[in-house]
C-alpha cells in the first residue's frame, strides 16, 4: 500500500492509515531489536520511486526523525530507511551522538545497522570532550570505535592549536589521532609540520614520524622522530635532530627542548655552533639556555674558534660558553688543552674573552704547588720549539687579524727550548715574570723579569759550541730569529760565565724548577683527547620505526560488509557503498558484494 499526500485527498483517512502502518512497523522494529529503531517521525510513507519496500520519514514542526541503533542516536529532517538490508540515509541537519561524550553533525549521513559502518559528509564535524574535528568527508566504524577521513580535515584543540591533514584517524577507545601527510599543527606560540603526527587529545602528547619542523619567533625545531607535550611545551628528538636559537645551532642524537623556560639539551654527538662568532662547540652532553645566552658541555668537550687561517682547539672536561656575540666568554675546566697549528697549551682551567683575545691559562689553586696533581696541570704554552710555563699565562690576539699578539706569564716563569744540537741540551731561562711578543704567530721578542736566570748554549756560525753559559741579571731580553734564540741581552747583570761543555758540571745543567714536558705537547686535534679516560655513551632507543597503520577497510571490516549484503543477494549491497579509498583494499562493488575499484555515489532524493 502507497499513502502519501499527492496520492490521498482526504486529510483523515491520510492520518488514519499513517497511524496504523507506523504503529504495525515500530512493532515489528521491537520484536527484533538489533535493527534500527525509529522512535520518533512526524510523517512517515513508503515510495516505490526510491526502492520498493523503502519507507522515508520526514519531521514535523516540532521534533525532527529520531532513530536509535545500540547506544547511538541520531536524529534528521529526513530519512529513508531500507528495512531488509536495516540501512538508513538521513538528510539535513543530521546529528548522530554516542553516550555523553562523542557528537556529529553533518548534511548527509549513511548508517549500515549490519555493519555499524556509517559515512557522513557535507560540513562534518565531530566532537569530543577535548577537540573538534572538521572534514568534508568522515567514515565511522563503531565497532572499532574508530572514525577516517582521507579527503583532508582541521582538528581544534583549545591549549594546542589547530592541527590540518589530508588523511586522519582517531581512536575514540584511547582519544588518539593519527595524521597523515601534510600534518601542520598551528598554535600561537609554534608551528609544527611531519608527515605524520600521532597525537592524544587527553594529554596533548604529539609523536612525530618522518621530516619534521617546530618553527616559533625565537627557535626552530627540526627531526625525523620526535615526542612534544603541547600542554607543557616540552619535547625529545631523534633522528638529525637539531635546534636553532637565534645565532646557535644545537645538533645531537637526542635533544630535550622545554620552550617556556628557552632550555635545550642534548646527548651523544652533539654540536653546538655558533655562527655569528664563528665558534663550534662538541661533546656528549650539553646545556642551552637562551635567556642567559650560555652553553655547558661536558663528556670530551671540545670548543673550536673557527678562523680563516688556523683555526684553535680548546679541550677540557667541563665547557662553558656564556654571553652575547659581542661580549662572549669561553671557560674550559679541568684538564684543559689548546691547540693549534703553531701553539698548544695546558692548564687546569682556560679561560677565553672573545671579545678582547684574552686567553688565560689558570693555575690549579686549590691543591698545594709541590703536589705531584697540580704541577701536572700547571699551566704551560708551546710555541714552536719554545716551552714556556708559570703559575699562569696570558695569551693576547689580535681579534680582527686572528693573529697572536703578545702573551704574560705571571710568577714563576720559565722558558725552555731545546739545543738544536745536543742530545740532552737546553737552553732555559728563569725569572718572576715573562713578556713575549708575536710576529706571525711566530715568537720574537721575549723579556724575563726580576730574578732572571739563564742557561745558554754559545754557537758560532758554524753551529759549534763555544760554551755554556750560566748567568744572573735583573731582566733578560731575548730575540728569536727562525725559531732558535738569537740574541741574549742581559740587564743588570750580577753575576755570570761562559765555560766550556767540558768543564760544565751535569748538575749544573738544570736551573731550579726545570721540567721539560715536550712528550705533552699535542701535536694535533686527535692529541687533545688521549689523556682522556675511554666513554661509554649512553644507548638512545628513542622512538620505534614508523610503522603504516593498518587499513581502515581491512580484512575483518570487508567481511562484516559482505555478511551484510548475503539477506539480499539480488540487490546491491547498500553497506559496501562508499568505502574510503585504501592503499591495499578497494571498496566492495555495491551491486556484486564483491572487491572493485569503483566508487559509487550516494543516491539521494531532492527534499
Amino acid at each position: 500500500m502507497l499513502f502519501c499526500t499527492k496520492h490521498i485527498a482526504l486529510k483523515s483517512i491520510k492520518n488514519l492509515i499513517f497511524i496504523l502502518c507506523f504503529t504495525a512497523f515500530y512493532i515489528s522494529f521491537a520484536q527484533e531489536k538489533q535493527k534500527i529503531t525509529i522512535e520518533y517521525a512526524g510523517i512517515g510513507y513508503t515510495d516505490s520511486e526510491i526502492e520498493d519496500g523503502a519507507k522515508v520519514f520526514l519531521r514535523d514542526k516540532s521534533k525532527q526523525v529520531h532513530f536509535i541503533h545500540k547506544g547511538i542516536n541520531m536524529w534528521c529532517d529526513k530519512a529513508v530507511y531500507y528495512e531488509d538490508q536495516d540501512f538508513i540515509e538521513a538528510y539535513s541537519n543530521v546529528v548522530m551522538k554516542q553516550g555523553d561524550s562523542i557528537n556529529m553533525v553533518a548534511k548527509y549521513v549513511e548508517y549500515s545497522g549490519k555493519t555499524q559502518l556509517a559515512f557522513a559528509s557535507g560540513n562534518v564535524v565531530l566532537t569530543e570532550p577535548q577537540s573538534t574535528l572538521t572534514t568534508d568527508t568522515l567514515h565511522f566504524d563503531r565497532t572499532k570505535q574508530q572514525a577516517y577521513y582521507n579527503t583532508g580535515g582541521t582538528v581544534v584543540r583549545d591549549s594546542s592549536g589547530t592541527i590540518t591533514s589530508q588523511i586522519g584517524r582517531y581512536y575514540m577507545n584511547v582519544s588518539k589521532y593519527q595524521f597523515v601527510k601534510n600534518v601542520v599543527l598551528v598554535n600561537p606560540q609554534y608551528t609544527l609540520k611531519t608527515e605524520r603526527l600521532d597525537f592524544f587529545t587527553e594529554n596533548g602528547h604529539a609523536y612525530l614520524f618522518g621530516p619534521s619542523t617546530i618553527t616559533g619567533e625565537t627557535s626552530n625545531v627540526y627531526c625525523e622522530r620526535g615526542f612534544y607535550d603541547t600542554n607543557n611545551n616540552t619535547g625529545h628528538f631523534q633522528r638529525n635532530a637539531k635546534i636553532d636559537y637565534d645565532n646557535r645551532t644545537v645538533e645531537g642524537d637526542s635533544l630535550y627542548f622545554d620552550r617556556n623556560k628557552s632550555f635545550a639539551s642534548a646527548t651523544n654527538n652533539i654540536t653546538v655552533t655558533d655562527t655569528i662568532n664563528q665558534s663550534i662547540v662538541k661533546g656528549h652532553y650539553a646545556e642551552v639556555w637562551r635567556a642567559k645566552d650560555s652553553v655547558f658541555i661536558t663528556k670530551r668537550a671540545l670548543a673550536i674558534t673557527v678562523q680563516e687561517r688556523d683555526s684553535v682547539y680548546v679541550h677540557a672536561d667541563t665547557l662553558m660558553v656564556t654571553g652575547k656575540p659581542e661580549n662572549r666568554i669561553t671557560r674550559a675546566y679541568y684538564n684543559a688543552k689548546l691547540y693549534k697549528s703553531d701553539l698548544a697549551g695546558k692548564s687546569d682551567s682556560i679561560h677565553v674573552d672573545h671579545k678582547n683575545g684574552l686567553t688565560q691559562l689558570i693555575n690549579l689553586s686549590r691543591f698545594d704547588s709541590t703536589d705531584a696533581f697540580a704541577i701536572k696541570r700547571k699551566p704551560i704554552l708551546w710555541n714552536m720549539g719554545n716551552q714556556m710555563t708559570g703559575d699562569t699565562i696570558h695569551l693576547i690576539s689580535n681579534v680582527k687579524t686572528e693573529k697572536l699578539d703578545s702573551l704574560k706569564v705571571f710568577d714563576n716563569a720559565f722558558l725552555v727550548s731545546k739545543d738544536t744540537l745536543s742530545n740532552d741540551g737546553f737552553n732555559q731561562i728563569k725569572g718572576q715574570r715573562l713578556i713575549g711578543l708575536f710576529r706571525d704567530n711566530e715568537l720574537y721578542n721575549v723579556d724575563i723579569i726580576k730574578n732572571a736566570e739563564v742557561i745558554y748554549y754559545s754557537r758560532n756560525g758554524e753551529n759549534e759550541l763555544v760554551g755554556i753559559n750560566k748567568s744572573k741579571s735583573g731582566s733578560i731580553n731575548i730575540k728569536i730569529e727562525e725559531k732558535a734564540i738569537e740574541e741574549i741581552r742581559l740587564i743588570n747583570q750580577i753575576d755570570g760565565e761562559l765555560s766550556p761543555e767540558s768543564k760544565f758540571p751535569n748538575s749544573a745543567k738544570r736551573l731550579r724548577g726545570f721540567d721539560w714536558r715536550g712528550d705533552e705537547r699535542p701535536m694535533s686535534v686527535e692529541d687533545l683527547f688521549k689523556d682522556d679516560a675511554p666513554i661509554t655513551l649512553p644507548k638512545i632507543k628513542g622512538l620505534d620505526d614508523y610503522v603504516p597503520p593498518e587499513e581502515f577497510i581491512d580484512k575483518s571490516v570487508t567481511e562484516r560488509i559482505e555478511d551484510a549484503g548475503k539477506a539480499t543477494p539480488n540487490k546491491p549491497n547498500k553497506a559496501a557503498r562508499n568505502l574510503p579509498k585504501q592503499n591495499n583494499v578497494a571498496p566492495l562493488n555495491t551491486s556484486t558484494n564483491t572487491i572493485s575499484t569503483k566508487k559509487e555515489a550516494p543516491k539521494k532524493k531532492d527534499q
